[in-house]
């Protein structure tokens, strides 16, 4: 089980901090920190609740936000009303994650969310990491398909490697390998058709079964 992930959003609207607050509160696996509205406030912050991702506004009262992403070494989202091609490309430029025009659908940071918490989940490894974990990471947090680079097999062994000696759902195995439910879904189906993997039911308090998935027993 990963940690939650702490994010921070720096907003000088009040109301508006409080919106994307409330919708990284809503997220599973988030932790929303309280809001802060100005740069200074966001520096102390940083130091003191030591978040893991910031949604920080463009433009704020006591200086620029795209600066603020460039100088600080926390992975960031930029939130903006700003439109203009040139503000976009200095947010990129200084290490944006993603840039979201303000006022946006809630569903629009949620899925950018869950997005990056499957890409950490990838990136989430002290060994060297192949070019395949990669370009399934850059995928993963675009909102690509499954990279062509990765084969079958490859996606197959990393739900392996994620299923070790415990046993699973298919949204468990998901999170963890960083893909989606569908595809660990669809390669877990496989595998237990090639009887690599046992498929097991577990009634919850309503009844309806939940399937479990486990390394097949030699």
């Amino acid at each position: 089980m990963t940690d939650s992930i702490r994010v921070l959003v720096i907003d000088d609207d009040f109301r508006v901090a409080g919106l994307h607050r409330d919708l990284v509160a809503a997220r599973p696996g988030f932790t929303a920190l309280e809001p802060v509205h100005s740069l200074g406030a966001a520096r102390a912050a940083v130091r003191t609740e030591t978040p893991d991702l910031l949604l920080v506004d463009a433009f704020l009262p006591d200086g620029d936000g795209v600066d603020f992403v460039d100088a600080t070494p926390v992975d960031a989202f930029v939130l903006s009303a700003a439109t203009d091609a040139q503000t976009v490309r200095r947010a990129l430029r200084a290490g944006a994650l993603t840039y979201l025009t303000k006022p946006f659908e809630a569903r629009s940071l949620a899925d950018r969310l869950d997005r990056y918490s499957r890409m950490r989940n990838v990136l989430q490894t002290d060994r060297p990491l192949e070019q395949d974990q990669i370009d399934r990471a850059l995928s993963i947090l675009h909102g690509g398909a499954e990279p062509a680079t990765v084969s079958r097999s490859a996606t197959e062994q990393l739900i392996l490697d994620g299923l070790g000696a415990d046993e699973a759902s298919a949204i468990e195995i998901a999170d963890r390998v960083g893909i989606s439910r569908a595809t660990a879904q669809r390669h877990l189906a496989a595998l237990a058709t090639r009887g690599q993997v046992e498929v097991r039911l577990r009634y919850g308090s309503t009844g309806r079964p939940e399937h479990r998935y486990a390394i097949a027993r030699s």
